[in-house]
Parts: C-alpha cells; sequence; structure tokens
C-alpha cells in the first residue's frame, strides 16, 4: 500500500509554520520557513513521503494569495473554516505556531474540517473596491462631524449644517473667520480629497456594475442598485456551487440561530455568518424595497403584512433572505425580475 503524507500550514506574515504527517500520524517533518509560496512548497517535497494527499492551512488575509501560489506549484492545498479549526485546535493546551501547524495537519489527514472556498482574483478585487468605498465614507462621515462639532463649539452654526451644501458652508466660515482657519483648514482639505477620491472610486464601480450582464439583470430586482449587486456577486463568486438558491440565504448569515437540546428549545438572532458586506447592503436594500420602491410586488407585499405581523427589523431580514435568493435564481437562470403589481389593499389584507 502506497504511503501518504498530510501538511498543516500555521501562517503568519514572517515564517509559517510547516508540520508534515504520514497517514499513521506520524511526524515527519517540522519547522519554520519563510512565508514564500516557493521556500513551503520546496519544503514539502523534501520531507513528504509516497502520495502528498492535502495540505491544509486556516482562512486569514494572506490566505488567498498563498493558497493560489501554492496551487501554482502543484501541491493539493485546502483552506479550512477558521471558526471549525479553532474548535479542534483549541483542545490542545499549549498554544503554539507549532502545535497549530500539527493539529492543521491532524486535521486534513482525518478528515475533520469544513473547506473555506477562496474568492477568485476578479471577486476579490471587486470586494477590495467595495471595502475601500465604504471606509472612505466612513472617512467623510467621521470628518464632517468632527467640522460640525468644532462649528457648535465655537458657535459659529447658527443654522443647520445637514445637506449637500455643509463644504460650502464651511468654507464660507473659514474666510469670514480667519482666526478659525488653523482648525477648519486641515479639516477641510481631508474632506475634500476623500470625497474626490469617494467619487472617483464609485465612478469606478459604477461602470463594472454598467459592464457586467450578470450585475445588470440582477438590477432589474427592485431595491437592488449596482453596489449591492457588485457585493452580492463578489460575495457568491461562483453561483453553481449552490445547488439550491435558498441555501444562499443561510450562507451570507441571514437565518436565526436555532438551539436544542432536550426539552430546552429557542430560536435566537439571525447568526451573521458570511459576507457582512453582501449581508448589509441586502438588509439596506430591503428597506429600500419596502419604504422607498413606490410600485408593488409580491415580495413588497409580503415585507409589509410581515412587518406589521412581526415588526419593521424582522421583515426587513426576512425580505433581504428573500432577495438573496432571487438574485442567486436570476444569476443562474440568466432571467430578469418579472413585475406583477399587487395592489395596496391585497397588501394590507
Amino acid at each position: 500500500m502506497q504511503q501518504q503524507s498530510y501538511v498543516g500550514l500555521d501562517v503568519s506574515l514572517a515564517e509559517t509554520a510547516v508540520c508534515v504527517v504520514d497517514g499513521t500520524g506520524k511526524k515527519l517533518f517540522e519547522a519554520k520557513v519563510p512565508t514564500d509560496a516557493a521556500m513551503i512548497a520546496g519544503a514539502i517535497r523534501k520531507h513528504a513521503v509516497g502520495q502528498l494527499e492535502r495540505v491544509g492551512m486556516e482562512t486569514g488575509t494572506t490566505a488567498p494569495w498563498l493558497w493560489r501560489e501554492l496551487q501554482a506549484h502543484g501541491l493539493p492545498v485546502v483552506c479550512l473554516d477558521t471558526r471549525h479549526a479553532h474548535r479542534a485546535l483549541s483542545l490542545r493546551v499549549q498554544k503554539t505556531d507549532r502545535n497549530d501547524a500539527r493539529g492543521l495537519a491532524e486535521l486534513v489527514r482525518l478528515g475533520w474540517y469544513r473547506e473555506a472556498r477562496v474568492r477568485s482574483m476578479d471577486a476579490q478585487f471587486m470586494r477590495a473596491l467595495l471595502l475601500s468605498r465604504r471606509q472612505l465614507m466612513q472617512v467623510v462621515r467621521n470628518v464632517s462631524n468632527q467640522l460640525r462639532g468644532t462649528l457648535k463649539v465655537f458657535g459659529l452654526a447658527r443654522t443647520s449644517t445637514a445637506g449637500k451644501g455643509f463644504r460650502a458652508k464651511v468654507q464660507a466660515l473659514a474666510a469670514e473667520h480667519e482666526w478659525a482657519r488653523p482648525v477648519l483648514d486641515p479639516l477641510l482639505a481631508v474632506l475634500v480629497a476623500t470625497e474626490e477620491q469617494l467619487k472617483a472610486i464609485t465612478t469606478k464601480l459604477v461602470r463594472l456594475a454598467r459592464d457586467d450582464n450578470d450585475v445588470r439583470r440582477m438590477m432589474t430586482v427592485p431595491g437592488i442598485g449596482p453596489i449591492s449587486a457588485l457585493a452580492f456577486k463578489a460575495a457568491i463568486d461562483d453561483p453553481k456551487r449552490f445547488t439550491k438558491s435558498q441555501a444562499v440565504g443561510p450562507y451570507l448569515g441571514l437565518v436565526p440561530r436555532v438551539y436544542q437540546s432536550g426539552e430546552s428549545e429557542w430560536t435566537g438572532r439571525i447568526s451573521k455568518t458570511g459576507d457582512e458586506l453582501a449581508r448589509t447592503y441586502l438588509y439596506e436594500a430591503a428597506g429600500v424595497l419596502l419604504h422607498q420602491v413606490p410600485s408593488w410586488c409580491a415580495l413588497k407585499a409580503w415585507g409589509v403584512r410581515l412587518a406589521r405581523k412581526n415588526g419593521l427589523k424582522r421583515a426587513r431580514v426576512a425580505v433581504a433572505r428573500k432577495l438573496a435568493v432571487l438574485l442567486h435564481a436570476i444569476w443562474v437562470d440568466g432571467t430578469q425580475f418579472e413585475w406583477r403589481s399587487e395592489p395596496p389593499a391585497t397588501a394590507a389584507a
């Protein structure tokens, strides 16, 4: 019978702990090597015996890059779900990089792991753009609030500062009150530069959505715009990995937690697993559908009835889950959203 080898990698930025075990769990090699795909692959091939079955590593910020590099070197590498792996690794008394690598090698040897999917480069790039946009929006919000607070402290804000003309009002106040410019000018400079970059990255995302046929079809769904459609596509990446569209809701953490043991049973809040960015945008899209879309459809009528029965927040979560299912079905089938109007009287029934 041919011997088999299994490898565990505990990855950090500078060094990676490598552990190689055989089919019986006997340790063949254990050391730290620089986090370089070629050097890691060389160490594995040098010390593995027989057939190299699997190379296991946890998900993390460096995992997508290293996974692709090791794949290019011909290694059968898999990414392990961090939460699943953590429960097994936490059973060890001493937590070290070497012990974690040994534990990961044992997990892939026994097959007791949950594989995490690594996004494609296109999906990774799209998600990086979306995260950058959200960060820039947060900077604009924080700087604007700091400016509003400064104006109030000095008694310069006598009228409302809300609205699109806020930056022009601050610039006018800075020009009128020369003594306040050392405080206002630096914040204004940051605000202007950040808003310009935010506009540029938003334009880039809208252009990506316009040039993508799948995203354009998703945008026919009421409440779904270019940003939410792109976030959903970046989160799912490959729609064929779901055999049923109903599985997308649980994947994005839009289903409640359920606990049942003996006579105890309860249903909690949503699990919030999966991609937080896509889940947030779907929740916002559900609010847009329920409150801002003027036309009626079956989904909106169902959401309104659910809001009156169980409350608005639960209704928005339920509609967001329905939107995820609908977007996946449209993506797979190559279809568009079909409007079937339902009058408000029916929705109120």
